[in-house]
């Protein structure tokens, strides 16, 4: 991004505050009524449009865009395998012509068995990714298959510049540590089988299915996502931790061959240690960087809180974060979000320009009313952000899929009918996709097709139609 473009976009998010703070006094007046009543709807009112596939109507959206689901959970994966649940993160790693190949985390964590084929798992436990080929012409899900099993809690990614995808473990284990207790979160999930070290970083291939190598120099922690500045070759990693989340690069010491391993370093704010919260929209800091001696120490010595690596970084100086979920780079920035940072505790969305080095505030929710959770992020190729709605509290039907354009206008696109009922596919849609938060923002090559994930009970959108300029 040039520095014009760049001073826009955050002229846009200053400008953008003054719209938030009416979204504020929006807000504020809607205590009592629905969630998410007072975010413009720019690209035309949204209404409940049925599935091309199901002809359910799951979705709203604005006027003249269709949609077809896919690859529900619990149905058949063309490999013969059952689809898997808790659809998450996603990225389209190859297309050619109107073929458009997917990747798809499956966000799992149980140890009953592994997705796919055991012979070809890195472990017992049943997270990993499927592999989706889409027919934008045709409009129809052409293969589908295991493409990565017997990992753990695998959440977020991203994908390489050279079209595969990365696959990232949230979740963290050992298997010399299962003596002590579980602590957090960590004390419902059923991983005490599991019989290999997890909270790695795993890559998956564009065809076929991938060879489960952790890859450990990019740390074991409670990964998310994952995006790469292509001149570089620097890989940015976000960190879903509380209170202790950290903000990553991985500098690969051979370009484009991430298994010849690197350097791991934890983003540090020079007089800002904590960065969870106090930041004013727009407002530039100065970045720089602290090494990480041993990406392999993902404990905290002597328990199992997963927080060895980004203690390290604490230590030597590095800033705090909190809950950081999505990650994307274009046109020469990256942006990552909060989860639960900011003012309101509901989450905000960071811009960093690496040639700078400087990191600023593009948008904070005002409240879990209005908009809560930023997750999953992709650039839209018209220029504006696809945020996806991982609500944390209060009321959670009608999560939305929203857009924040380089002048700060936030903006609802899209939104799961908080009117559906029924079932399909055996899944009670009142008690899943009415109450699921999106996942899995990613557009085709060509920008005609936005896919998307309803992470529960697990299915993938393919969105087209009028898309305009300056917005999605």
């Amino acid at each position: 991004m040039s520095t014009t473009s760049r001073r826009r976009f955050l002229l846009g998010g200053l400008a953008g505050a003054g719209a938030v703070s009416l979204g504020l006094l929006a807000y504020r007046g809607l205590e009592r009524g629905p969630v998410g009543a007072a975010i413009p709807e720019s690209m035309g009112p949204l209404r409940a449009t049925p599935d091309m596939a199901t002809g359910l109507p799951l979705l709203k959206l604005p006027p003249g865009f269709r949609y077809r689901t896919m690859s529900w959970a619990g149905t058949t994966l063309h490999d013969g395998f059952t689809v898997p649940g808790r659809a998450d993160g996603m990225g389209v790693v190859a297309q050619a012509g109107s073929r458009v190949t997917l990747v798809r985390n499956h966000e799992q964590r149980e140890t009953g068995g592994p997705i796919g084929d055991p012979d070809r798992a890195y472990d017992i436990v049943d997270g990993g990714t499927t592999t989706l080929v889409f027919d934008t012409a045709a409009g129809e899900l052409l293969d589908s298959w295991v493409s990565l099993g017997g990992t753990l809690h695998n959440c977020a990614g991203g994908v390489t510049p050279w079209g595969t995808w990365l696959s990232c473990e949230e979740g963290v284990f050992s298997p010399s540590l299962r003596h002590l207790a579980p602590v957090g979160k960590y004390r419902g999930w059923n991983i005490e089988q599991a019989g290999r070290e997890h909270g790695f970083v795993f890559e998956v291939p564009a065809a076929g299915v991938a060879d489960p190598e952790p890859l450990v120099a990019m740390g074991q922690f409670e990964h998310e996502a994952v995006a790469f500045d292509p001149r570089s070759g620097i890989a940015y990693m976000t960190e879903d931790n509380e209170p202790d989340a950290g903000f990553y690069r991985f500098i690969p010491n051979t370009p484009g061959r991430l298994r010849d391993g690197g350097r791991l370093q934890m983003m540090r704010v020079p007089g800002r240690p904590d960065m969870t919260a106090g930041l004013r929209l727009g407002e530039e800091f100065d970045v720089a960087w602290v090494d990480i001696p041993d990406p392999t120490r993902g404990f905290a010595s002597g328990t199992r809180r997963p927080s060895g690596v980004a203690d390290q970084g604490l230590a030597a100086g590095a800033s705090r974060f909190v809950a950081l979920e999505g990650c994307a780079f274009a046109n020469g920035h990256l942006w990552f979000t909060s989860k639960s940072g900011g003012a309101h505790r509901s989450g905000y969305v960071m811009e960093y320009d690496p040639v700078r080095e400087k990191l600023w505030m593009v948008f904070e929710s005002r409240g879990h009313r209005y908009f809560s959770g930023p997750d999953n992020i992709v650039m839209s190729p018209r220029g504006a952000l696809v945020i996806c709605e991982d609500r944390l509290s209060g009321d959670l039907a009608g999560q939305s899929v929203t857009g924040l354009t380089p002048q700060g206008e936030f903006f609802r696109f899209c939104q799961v009918n908080p009117e559906l009922a029924g079932e399909y596919a055996g899944h009670d849609l009142g008690a899943t996709a009415v109450r699921s938060e999106w996942a899995g923002a990613t557009f085709s090559h060509d920008g005609e097709w936005l896919f998307l994930n309803v992470y529960s009970p697990g299915f993938t959108v393919a969105i087209t139609g009028p898309w305009t300029a300056g917005y999605l």
